[in-house]
């Protein structure tokens, strides 16, 4: 993200959560007693469970997109083509008739590959050049003779290996060479797209209630995700993955608060948790179906129609009881209630929504002149400048910006470096999202059990141990680097679960949305680094690893303690 472009997110969000917690304080009084619905009705009964399940099933199309592109830019081998018809090739022991039959074996750093055409000429081919061969005396790999090279570009065209991707946008578009930045550029974009997208429907929601939001965006994915199959040209194609990336962001940012908001406070740490399980089963869903098709428009179809049953009831979501209480909407705070009582074996009327007011508040309520709402007490400004009001309060936000930074970072290079691991690139991605699960649960066990600082700290050490240790395995040792990879992935998939909580329990009522705001824009910016991070293995396979690792070792020493008095809430 360029240094211009960062501050003004920053004021953006800032503005966002002023406009939260404005909302909030006008309205404490009225939601305080909202959580009685839980204790009359139940924490998880039935009617929150299917509520709970159906609305989390939409979040494995987040995790589809996120990680869709693994396999929409992927690069097979390639070489520049020769003028005229092949007649024989000759790569190291390797011959053919057609560039077909050797491409499987090339490896650019191994040398070119030699052709001979029908009319004779004889041309030794590499993957952004070709050099043509002057009076060959016979078809040898080394001859020396004199020679003519041409650079590959939107003159000629490229020659790619079929076998195991049979196309892709990259042999589509020809994104290798000179263009291959802008394959590159695939996912950052995805990623600053989400940036956006939590920006702009996380402070919509509020507005204009979770429902409408998570009914909106969930028919924007799955017509965004199927439109993209159909892009012809790779601008209109990062254009619309931008707009996916906007409305996948807001789903997921807008489901947390939803499930959270009809599960009680005995469950509520799981239930947030599990959010990200569904992710997890998106991207072992992007490891099968790239497994099974190698078309990549194919691919995109598939991937965007397999939560699509979720369009056929998302329009029947109630509203939560939380945010229709903020807004005054009793009369359908009760039928909501009635319906849940219904629907969990209990009587409806048992609990009426003017139950739910402060005693003192209820009486404004049958003061009121209708129509006119009550005066708002004149409220503080909030600033980022908040979270810096003590030197004690400004180490724990870095350490905490920090945390959520190297967490997100941390989290896709696993993912993303996944496929770059050896082996079969789609077991090591089926393998990155199955390894979450265990580490939600255990997350969950251990956060209750030895607290938040003891879990956290514990799973970013192990974690950059396992960066560190992948680095001095011998590359011929492939299944002791998936082991360590999958290790990795486990520690920070903790990490980065429980920091939406923690960093809530970190701060005082008053600066807590603005602490999770600026906290979880961080994170976006660790996703967008991250596919960079990624591509330096260009340049040496573990140098991503390497980056990641000390990240990782310099914050798990400095995680701020949870032991914080803060005003009740």
């Amino acid at each position: 993200m360029s240094p211009i472009c960062a501050p003004l997110l920053l004021r953006v969000q800032v503005k966002a959560n002023i406009y939260k917690l404005s909302v909030a304080s006008q309205t404490c009084q009225r939601v305080m007693s909202v959580e009685r619905i839980f204790d009359e009705f139940g924490h998880f009964k039935r009617f929150q469970a299917c509520l709970y399940f159906a609305a989390v099933f939409q979040a494995i199309a987040c995790g589809i997109h996120y990680l869709a592109s693994v396999f929409l830019v992927e690069r097979p081998n390639f070489v520049c083509a020769p003028p005229g018809n092949i007649t024989d090739v000759l790569y190291g022991n390797h011959t053919g008739a057609s560039l077909e039959e050797v491409l499987p074996f090339f490896k650019p750093a191994n040398g070119p590959m030699v052709v001979r055409t029908a009319v004779g000429q004889q041309w030794e081919l590499s993957t952004c050049q070709r050099t043509q061969r002057m009076n060959p005396t016979d078809f040898t790999y080394e001859q020396v003779v004199n020679r003519t090279t041409e650079k590959c570009d939107g003159n000629y065209h490229y020659v790619y290996d079929h076998s195991e991707v049979y196309q892709s946008i990259v042999t589509d578009w020809d994104l290798v060479c000179d263009r291959e930045w802008l394959a590159k550029l695939c996912q950052p974009t995805f990623m600053m797209g989400v940036l956006i997208g939590a920006l702009v429907f996380g402070d919509i929601a509020d507005r204009v209630g979770r429902q409408r939001i998570l009914m909106i965006t969930s028919l924007c994915q799955f017509v965004f995700g199927v439109s993209v199959a159909f892009m012809g040209n790779y601008y209109l194609f990062m254009v619309i993955r931008f707009l996916l990336a906007m409305v996948s962001s807001g789903y997921l940012v807008v489901v947390f608060v939803y499930v959270t908001e009809f599960t009680g406070n005995k469950v509520r740490t799981w239930t947030s948790m599990h959010v990200h399980a569904a992710f997890a089963a998106g991207v072992m869903m992007v490891a099968i179906t790239g497994y099974l098709v190698r078309t990549w428009w194919i691919y995109q179809i598939i991937l965007s129609t397999c939560t699509s049953p979720f369009l056929f009831f998302c329009w029947k979501f109630p509203e939560t009881p939380f945010y229709l209480m903020a807004k005054g909407r009793l009369q359908e705070t009760q039928v909501l209630l009635d319906s849940i009582a219904r629907f969990n074996g209990l009587e409806p009327g048992r609990l009426r929504a003017e139950d739910l007011l402060e005693p003192k508040e209820a009486l404004l309520e049958k003061e009121m002149v209708p129509g006119r709402a009550q005066p708002a007490e004149p409220e503080r400004k909030l600033s980022i400048l908040d979270l810096f009001g003590t030197w004690r309060m400004t180490w724990r936000t870095v350490t905490v910006w920090a945390v959520w930074f190297i967490g997100s970072l941390g989290y896709y290079v696993f993912s993303l470096g996944s496929v770059n691991l050896g082996g079969n690139q789609y077991i090591n991605l089926f393998l990155a999202g199955a390894v979450e699960f265990p580490s939600y649960l255990i997350g969950c066990y251990a956060m209750d059990r030895v607290g938040r600082k003891r879990t956290c700290a514990p799973a970013l050490l192990l974690a950059g141990t396992a960066c560190m240790l992948i680095i001095v395995v011998p590359n011929d040792i492939e299944v002791l680097v998936i082991i360590l990879s999958m290790t990795g992935k486990f520690a920070i998939a903790i990490a980065f679960g429980l920091i939406y909580l923690y960093t809530c329990e970190l701060y005082p009522t008053i600066i807590r949305s603005l602490a999770v705001g600026s906290g979880s824009m961080m994170c976006r910016v660790g996703s967008i680094v991250a596919p960079f991070c990624v591509y330096l293995a260009d340049i040496w396979q573990y140098l991503p690893q390497i980056q990641t690792r000390n990240l990782m070792h310099q914050r798990q020493m400095c995680t701020p303690s949870h032991h914080l008095h803060l005003k009740p809430t």
